[in-house]
């Protein structure tokens, strides 16, 4: 299974495909004229180690100025001293949950997600095959966990709601796990993986 497993995934980040944005599903958003995009890598970890492969998820701190308390994947901007977007996921990755960045095989990454805050964001598909011991970074991140790669790839599972942000009604999609709301750029990262790996 694990080689099984490894290959479809390997497959699907492969396959051709357009970006995404906060904007699929807001065409009307206006954006500010002249704005830059900043580049950010972000880590999609997948353990094949236990009953059943998983994906590693954190939850933001609460104390946070940005995104408080919400569900993201380790990863972050990229800085000066880093080669690439992918560099740029596995030292935050490092730094955010303690994972080794030599624990992980890149297998490659998904097309960029543009944000309405202005980051284009490259979803860095990782296998870990060996377990590691989460340690969160003390003051971002409240806690590492992970959830089954079974639910976050089936399209089904996600749906599309909305809220008020900024005077303007907001859409996004959705993938809840038991206690935790998975949504936004994350979940539309996750569902631009779920359509690749869909039969």
């Amino acid at each position: 299974m694990t080689a099984e497993l490894r290959a479809r995934l390997a497959a699907a980040v492969a396959a051709p495909g357009r970006p995404s944005s906060d904007f699929d599903l807001n065409p009307g958003t206006v954006l500010p004229e002249g704005r830059r995009l900043r580049d950010a890598g972000v880590l999609i970890g997948v353990t094949d180690f236990g009953a059943q492969a998983k994906v590693i998820l954190t939850k933001r701190s609460s104390r946070l100025k940005h995104h408080p308390g919400q569900i993201a994947f380790p990863g972050g901007k990229v800085e000066a001293g880093d080669a690439s977007v992918t560099e740029a996921a596995l030292r935050e990755a490092e730094e955010e949950i303690g994972l080794p960045q030599g624990a992980v095989e890149v297998l490659g990454t998904l097309p960029a997600h543009e944000t309405v805050t202005g980051f284009r964001v490259t979803p860095v598909l990782g296998w870990i095959a060996a377990p590691f011991a989460p340690v969160p970074e003390a003051g971002e991140v409240a806690e590492v966990f992970t959830v089954p790669l079974e639910h976050l790839s089936n399209p089904a599972r996600y749906a599309v709601e909305g809220r008020r942000w900024r005077g303007a009604r907001r859409h996004y999609y959705t993938v809840p796990w038991g206690p935790y709301y998975i949504w936004g750029a994350t979940a539309r990262m996750l569902r631009a993986l779920a359509e690749r790996l869909a039969p």
